[in-house]
Order: structure tokens, then C-alpha cells, then sequence
């Protein structure tokens, strides 16, 4: 009896899966045919990069002349976006349909993921209308003289290092520490000192978050796919120390400066006038209240994305200026140039950088958001198809593969700042250069990270040349274990002191 009702579950979950498996062939629409249990997570039997993993859909599928393409992430239909007239629906045209981007969030167990990032419907409309002052041009302005304060001590640091160190540093870990502090101070109003403390807990909070591990993976898959149960049985998404930090240093911060009345141009304080009056101050537009949870998640993510986006945008930057000497001499010359037309690193000096502007390839060639996801959240008929996407199927849409489409940029894989000159800007096709997306939901913190960003490397192109050392990777293997693209065994250059 017991073998009967075996040989039946397993005929059950043999018809359901085949069943699952039919979906886009159902659909009329190309697919990259999956293998159990794992769908089309893997590559030749491999894992790699998210990143690299979009790339390949997108490689395969596009020859095949259709918007659209299907793959599975286990046994849940995904549909890759193909054309870029597509892709101009998605983020804007027809936002309404694909408003969300159907990630976990937990308001009740886990109030710490109910971040922009995240959250859906009016809940993140709303919070992104209070949000989006903090960000503007005159406050990152205000901002600027902070960041510049640390980059300064960075320099300090490294020129330390180095000297112990014969000249080799590894700079992924270096530009961790230096966004860390970035940030602590900016976001959190905190000095962490990590260039000097490698232990120090900020920047231990942020390797945890970063490190995906094989465990991490599958409760991420899990509570993709089952949101609705993982919130029932109370699953949260950030791990329970790392939201204990984050709540009590907020609440610290918070009651320090109403008991000692400090002032400060940073997030805390923009966020503390919100929660006090709806509105920043100097402004007469009421975009109304938030509440203390609001604040820790959105300092929360200002974190995540600031400790690795920005980082990491510096560390391919110097790595692709240590490949070609000729490009990494113009740059410096110009960061120079800048910096003594304008008495000193300055945010005027910042915005003089042109040819700094034009390695904004870098963000090309390795874009932050790798990808972009979206959730139907409204049927919607694909133009000129017969193909409905129904209310919930998850979209990608392909950034790195697009980046690398040799269509839009001849010879992908070569480092050219040339690409972002103003004349070929002129020329570039819309949606083929989305490093922090496009429409609604792109990155509100996207111009203060790139702020950092240009302090970061300008400040180091000022006082070092920076080279290939015996532990440079030509190429770079990038590590599928992390969320963000990151070189296997770090970044690792010569770095020279210029006297």
C-alpha cells in the first residue's frame, strides 16, 4: 500500500512540475527550457552572478526576435524583457501595470525591510513623495564638505598603508570602509573611524548583509516565492541582529540631538524634521509625517545601497584606470585642472570634471542594479501580441546584458570613457544605460551616491597612480556569493604615492 501511494506522489509532483513547466510554451512565447528542481538558475550546471545569470537570458533569448522571453527560477515563470520599446512601458509609459517590484517586506515581524526599495501600492507612493526632498541637489550640495572631509582622511589612511604594505592594497575593502564612513557620517550623523577600525560594527553590519550565502539563498528564493505564507509564519528578511543595531543606533542618534539640540546637514536630521512637521525646514510644501520605523528602514537601505553600490563603482573605476595608463593620466589631469580653477576639492570643482563625468562607463560596463524587477500588478496586453501578462508574474528586465550588447556598444568589453563623450551621448538609444533604473522607481539616492563616488576616486587620482600589481586579476572572475558584482579574492592593485 505504502509503494502505491509513493508511486503516486511522485506521478503527482512529475505532472505538476511538467504542467509548470509548459507555461511559456502555453504562452507562445521563447523559452530557455529549465531543468528540476532548479529551473534556469544555473549556467552549464554552474551558479553564477545575477548579473551574469540575466545576461545569459538575455543572449539566448534575443536572437529569437521576440519582446519577451521565458525562463523559470525553479518551478515560477519569469519573463526576461527583450525590447526596448518594452522596457520604456515597464519603467514609464505603462508604470501602472508594473508598479512594484514584488520583494518581501514584513511591516509587523521584520519593520526594518518596509523600505523604499521594497514596499508597494499608494504605501510606496506616498513615502517616496516625503522622501524625495531629503535627496535634492541643494541638500547632496550641503552634504558635499562632509564627504570631502572623509575622503581627505582616506588619503591619509591609504598613504599609511602603503608605505607598511610595499605599495600592493586591496582596494575593495578600502573603498568599503571609506563609503562606510561616508555614510555614518551623512546618513547616521556618527563618526565610525572604520578606515581606521576594520572591526568597527557599522562596516561588520554590512559584510553580513553583502555575504549570500547558500542559506541565505534559499530562504531569499523562499520568501520571493511564498510571500504570503513567510509572513504568516513570521519570517523575517534581515537577520535580527542587524535590525537590533540599526533601531537602537537611530533611537540614540534621535534622542541625543533633541535633548543637546544638534544641528546637522545629514539624513538624521532632514528626517527628524519630518517627523516633527511633515515638512524640511525652509520649505513651505507639507508632504506629510513619518514615523520612527519609517526612518530606520530608509537609513537602513541608505546604508546597503551606499556601502556597496558606490564601492564598488570606485573599485571598477580604479581597476579599469590601472589597466590603461593613458585614460587614468587624462582623468587625473583633469580632477587637477578642476581642483585649481576652484581654490581646492570643492563641489564646484566636482561638477568642472567632465572626462571623471565620462567614466561613468565604468557604471556601463559594471552597472549597479544588474538587473531590473518588476511585478505585474495589472493585466496587461503586450503591444501588437496576442500575450497577456497576467496580475503577478515577475518581469526582469536585463541591465548588465544590455550594457554589454555589442549592438549598442562595439566591443562591449572594452573600457572606453569615449562612449560618454558629449557627442555620443547625443547619439546613445534610450534604455540601453540604466546603472539605478529608469521611471518611477529609480534610485531616489542615485545622485548622492554618485557624489561619493566621484569624491572617492578623484581624491585618490589628486595623490596616488594606481597600477597592476602580482595579484590583479586580467580578467576579473566576478564571485557569484555576493549580492552586488565583486572580483573573486578582492581588488588587488599597485598603489603609488605621487610625490
Amino acid at each position: 500500500m505504502w509503494i502505491y501511494l509513493l508511486i503516486g506522489i511522485i506521478t503527482s509532483l512529475v505532472l505538476f512540475v511538467r504542467r509548470k513547466y509548459l507555461f511559456w510554451e502555453r504562452q507562445g512565447v521563447p523559452f530557455i527550457k529549465p531543468k528540476f528542481p532548479f529551473g534556469n538558475l544555473l549556467v552549464n550546471g554552474k551558479r553564477v552572478h545575477t548579473s551574469q545569470l540575466t545576461t545569459y537570458y538575455y543572449n539566448a533569448l534575443k536572437g529569437k526576435k521576440h519582446p519577451i522571453g521565458g525562463v523559470f527560477f525553479f518551478t515560477t515563470p519569469f519573463a526576461v524583457v527583450l525590447d526596448r520599446e518594452l522596457m520604456r512601458n515597464v519603467l514609464i509609459q505603462d508604470f501602472q501595470h508594473f508598479h512594484d517590484r514584488g520583494l518581501y517586506y514584513n511591516e509587523k515581524d521584520d519593520p526594518i525591510s518596509c523600505h523604499l526599495f521594497n514596499i508597494e501600492g499608494s504605501y510606496w507612493t506616498n513615502l517616496r513623495k516625503k522622501l524625495s526632498p531629503i535627496f535634492s541637489s541643494g541638500k547632496l550640495k550641503l552634504m558635499c564638505p562632509m564627504v570631502i572631509t572623509i575622503a581627505e582622511r582616506f588619503q591619509k589612511c591609504l598613504s599609511k598603508s602603503i608605505t607598511q604594505n610595499q605599495q600592493e592594497a586591496e582596494m575593495k575593502e578600502w573603498l568599503n570602509r571609506f563609503t562606510i564612513d561616508v555614510i555614518g557620517t551623512c546618513a547616521f550623523g556618527i563618526e565610525c573611524n572604520s578606515l581606521t577600525n576594520p572591526e568597527e560594527k557599522f562596516r561588520k553590519m554590512g559584510v553580513k548583509m553583502f555575504h549570500v550565502a547558500n542559506s541565505r539563498i534559499i530562504k531569499f528564493f523562499f520568501i520571493s516565492l511564498f510571500k504570503n505564507l513567510a509572513k504568516k509564519v513570521h519570517i523575517k528578511s534581515v537577520p535580527e541582529d542587524v535590525s537590533e543595531f540599526f533601531f537602537k543606533v537611530i533611537r540614540k542618534t534621535i534622542a541625543f540631538r533633541e535633548m543637546n539640540h544638534v544641528l546637522r546637514n545629514d539624513f538624521i536630521n532632514l528626517s527628524m524634521q519630518l517627523m516633527a512637521d511633515g515638512k524640511l525646514e525652509g520649505s513651505d510644501e507639507d508632504v506629510g509625517k513619518i514615523t520612527l520605523n519609517e526612518v530606520v528602514a530608509q537609513s537602513f537601505v541608505f546604508f546597503l545601497a551606499g556601502y556597496e553600490t558606490s564601492s564598488t563603482v570606485m573599485m571598477f573605476c580604479l581597476y579599469e584606470l590601472s589597466l590603461q595608463e593613458d585614460i587614468q593620466r587624462r582623468a587625473r589631469e583633469n580632477v587637477i585642472t578642476a581642483v585649481s580653477r576652484h581654490g581646492g576639492l570643492n563641489y564646484d570643482a566636482l561638477m568642472d570634471m567632465g572626462y571623471l563625468d565620462q567614466c561613468v562607463e565604468t557604471m556601463r560596463k559594471y552597472p549597479p542594479a544588474g538587473n531590473l524587477g518588476r511585478c505585474v500588478t495589472k493585466d496587461y496586453n503586450i503591444p501588437n501580441t496576442n500575450i497577456t501578462l497576467r496580475k503577478g508574474l515577475n518581469v526582469v528586465i536585463p541591465v548588465h546584458g544590455i550594457h554589454h550588447d555589442a549592438e549598442y556598444y562595439p566591443d562591449p568589453e572594452r573600457f572606453d570613457p569615449e562612449r560618454f563623450s558629449a557627442e555620443e551621448s547625443t547619439k546613445r538609444l534610450p534604455f540601453t544605460f540604466m546603472p539605478f533604473g529608469e521611471g518611477p522607481r529609480n534610485c531616489i539616492a542615485a545622485r548622492f551616491g554618485m557624489l561619493m563616488a566621484k569624491v572617492g576616486v578623484a581624491s585618490m587620482l589628486m595623490r596616488f597612480q594606481f597600477s597592476k600589481c602580482s595579484k590583479t586579476a586580467v580578467p576579473l572572475v566576478i564571485s557569484p556569493k555576493h549580492a552586488s558584482m565583486s572580483p573573486e579574492g578582492g581588488m588587488w592593485l599597485k598603489v603609488k604615492e605621487i610625490k
